[in-house]
């Protein structure tokens, strides 16, 4: 397939372009949508196939027997990611923000601190506050334009009624493919104050050539207190399938989420699961290297052209297709810096607040679309702050 082609996603209800103009104002006739993270590729041929089967059949009943749904997600952790993965421990959810609500409502209490390290993908956020438990931000620091972990800062922040720890590994926003000398150090920092880690690596197929991503299951000494989750959804373009895996090796813990799954009555939707044994296949793996090669394509004229306008600095990324750009440089305020992407480059990008501190001066924007329509964002943005040239 090309990822050239342009397709007209609008009337699909896609929440990405159907609510673009009720949300920010930025007209549906010509404004481009680059907030929610999903892409505007068409799923591989091996999941559309899939899909087609299903459809040729003609019957939608319960799903049974997943020996081989099970067995595809083994092979594409132990091939892509040089990572065992015992079928047994694996959970499917309904996506990744209600697996993090799950482990919310699992293994902590209301009241309980759940610490994030900002900023950071909102839907945790959300989640833990909806469930009454508070969210304590634990600061990244920008050191040579990235994020790192500040490990003796949080530290002195904690005061050991906080329960648990969500790691978004990589990191969202800001693309940040954490080391193995970072990843020991949060299972330190997680064993030092007693917390269970939750490690979110929705985005650990979107890795850019010259990065290894390193599953937090492969690091020693956290496998007590870890919990790992993960999906096809980001990587293949299917989040509306709304699947996900909770993946835990420890078996109490194991047996407590099985126990909170069976009080929930929850089950799987059999479309989520006839679409991630499809992806996660020779076929899936060869159309993921084409898109990860393409996406740093667009990466490379995003990052060029905004780097190329006074003030601007997109952070560099190692992984996902989500461009972190820093206005801090242009002196202007928050309102002024939104304003002219939404009103004047009609362009629908994600606000930094809503990641939590640390954002203020940032917007997120989504690159995973056809070339010509980063080319043509590239340009709107260079016009709206033309002045500053």
């Amino acid at each position: 397939m090309s990822f050239d082609t342009i397709i007209n996603r609008f009337g699909t209800h896609s929440a990405k372009w159907d609510k673009m103009e009720d949300i920010y104002g930025v007209p549906a006739k010509d404004g481009i949508p680059m907030w929610v993270a999903d892409m505007d590729f068409r799923a591989p041929d091996c999941v559309q196939d899939a899909i087609a089967k299903m459809h040729e059949h003609g019957i939608y009943g319960y799903y049974g027997d997943d020996n081989s749904y099970l067995g595809a997600i083994c092979w594409w952790m132990r091939t892509r990611h040089g990572w065992e993965v015992d079928p047994q421990a694996i959970f499917t959810t309904h996506g990744l923000v209600n697996g993090t609500a799950m482990c919310v409502d699992t293994f902590t209490e209301p009241g309980d601190g759940i610490v994030l390290m900002t900023p950071v993908y909102h839907a945790f956020a959300k989640v833990i506050r909806a469930n009454n438990r508070r969210v304590v931000e634990c600061d990244l620091a920008v050191e040579n334009g990235r994020y790192e972990m500040d490990f003796d800062a949080w530290d002195q922040q904690l005061d050991g009624s906080e329960k648990m720890m969500i790691l978004c590994s990589p990191h969202n926003p800001g693309g940040r493919v954490w080391t193995r000398e970072e990843l020991e150090g949060v299972a330190a920092f997680a064993k030092r104050h007693d917390l269970i880690l939750v490690s979110d690596e929705i985005h650990h197929d979107l890795v850019f050539p010259g990065t290894k991503h390193i599953p937090m299951a492969l690091i020693d000494g956290i496998s007590d207190r870890l919990i790992m989750m993960s999906a096809t959804t980001k990587t293949f373009n299917i989040a509306g399938s709304h699947s996900g895996n909770v993946i835990i090796h420890d078996p109490d813990l194991r047996a407590k989420f099985a126990a909170r799954m069976a009080a929930l009555g929850m089950s799987p939707n059999s479309f989520g699961l006839h679409m991630a044994e499809a992806a996660y296949s020779p076929e899936g793996a060869a159309w993921l290297d084409d898109l990860i090669a393409y996406i740093d394509g667009n990466r490379q004229v995003f990052d060029t052209g905004i780097n190329a306008i006074p003030g601007l600095s997109s952070m560099p990324l190692q992984a996902t297709y989500l461009a972190w750009v820093d206005f801090s440089g242009t002196g202007m305020t928050r309102e002024e810096f939104t304003k002219r992407v939404e009103q004047d480059a009609k362009i629908a990008v994600n606000h930094g607040p809503s990641f939590g501190s640390g954002g203020d001066s940032f917007l997120r924007f989504n690159l995973a679309t056809p070339r010509s329509t980063v080319e043509q964002a590239v340009e709107r943005m260079q016009a709206a702050f033309a002045d500053l040239q």
